[in-house]
Order: structure tokens, then sequence, then C-alpha cells
């Protein structure tokens, strides 16, 4: 099995590229961020030590952690977000680690792990490759504004915190340039996926 891991800057179009995946090659797809989510749901291995962190205060009526109440209590703090990511981090990567064992037994051929923090959070001491999904910045926020209604400020605030092109194409064995021309961009995919043996 090849196990692909995918990043870029917020907007770069890496969900097309999952799906396209997923439709073209059978992939399974990963995505970091909603693994996140469902641990720290009601019986979920992260749900409790969140909890324990953070205080109940964190919980809406219907007894799930509110991640709106989260990010207001964590992000002023840099420990005590460091504390709540020391939670979340390690427990996703065993989840996709656990997954990435049932889809192999399973026979299948290709997995893919989406992350933000792909490269932060050392993701290629699991992946074969690494794809970094670039598309200029003009773009990117025409498309979180249009797909997501967020204004300029927030979009700038992101781009301020995330990594630069330069260190994304050094450290990612692959680019593809998802800018503007879908089928362009499927052209790229298909090249790479040309490449492994068992394609």
């Amino acid at each position: 099995m090849k196990i692909i891991g995918i990043t870029g800057g917020v907007g770069a179009g890496k969900s097309a590229v999952l799906d396209y995946l997923q439709s073209r090659y059978n992939a399974y797809a990963i995505q970091a961020d909603r693994v996140g989510h469902q641990l720290m749901e009601p019986g979920g291995s992260c749900f409790l030590s969140v909890i324990n962190l953070l205080g109940r205060e964190i919980l809406d009526e219907k007894g799930e952690i509110d991640r709106g109440k989260v990010a207001a209590l964590v992000f002023p703090y840099p420990q005590t977000l460091a504390q709540l990511n020391g939670i979340i981090h390690p427990a996703v990567k065993r989840e996709i680690r656990r997954r990435i064992a049932l889809e192999e037994e399973g026979g299948r051929k290709v997995f893919v792990i989406e992350a933000a923090l792909l490269l932060e959070d050392h993701y290629d001491e699991i992946c074969h490759d690494i794809w970094y999904i670039y598309a200029p910045d003009k773009a990117r926020r025409e498309r979180l504004k249009k797909q997501r209604g967020y204004t300029e400020r927030k979009i700038a605030d992101i781009f301020k915190n995330q990594q630069t092109d330069a260190v994304f194409r050094q450290k990612c064995s692959y680019t593809v340039e998802n800018g503007g021309d879908l089928q362009e961009t499927y052209r790229q995919i298909d090249k790479r996926m040309e490449t492994y043996e068992f394609m």
C-alpha cells in the first residue's frame, strides 16, 4: 500500500485532490482535522482529557465539546494550546495508524492523509510520498471568500500563521499546481501516480 501525505495552505484545493484520488484510484482518504473532531466527541479517546484540561465550561447544552469555546480559551495562551495539541495530535496519529493497518489488511492500494500540519506533526514518518498542493494567494483568497465566507482580515490572519511556499516546496517531494484548470491538476496527479510500481 502506498501512503501519500497531502498538505498546503488553506484554500489551495486539497479537497479536490482527495476527491479525485478517491474516485480515480479508490484511495482511502483521511483528514487529520476531522479525526481530531471525532476523538473529541463524547466517547472519543480525547473527550475526558480535554475536559480535564479546560474545564466543563467548554461543553454545550448537549454535553458535547464546543470547539468555539475551546478556541477562545486556548488561542490567546500558547502554553494551553500546546497542552491541548499534546492531547489531540498523538491521538490522531494513533488513530490514523490504526486505520492504515485496517486498510492494508483489506487490500487497499492507496491511503491518503490530508493535514494542514503534516510537516510540523512529522507525518513523513508514516508517508511514502508527500505532496504540496499549491495555488496562488489570489486564487486562495477568492475561494475562501466564496466558499467559506471569510473576510480579508480573517484570510490575512490565517496566511500569516501558515508555512511559506518555499518551506512547503523544500520539504515536500512533489508539487501539484492547482491554481485554475482542474483537468491540469488531474493530469499532474496521474503523472505522479504512474511512477508508483503497483499502478
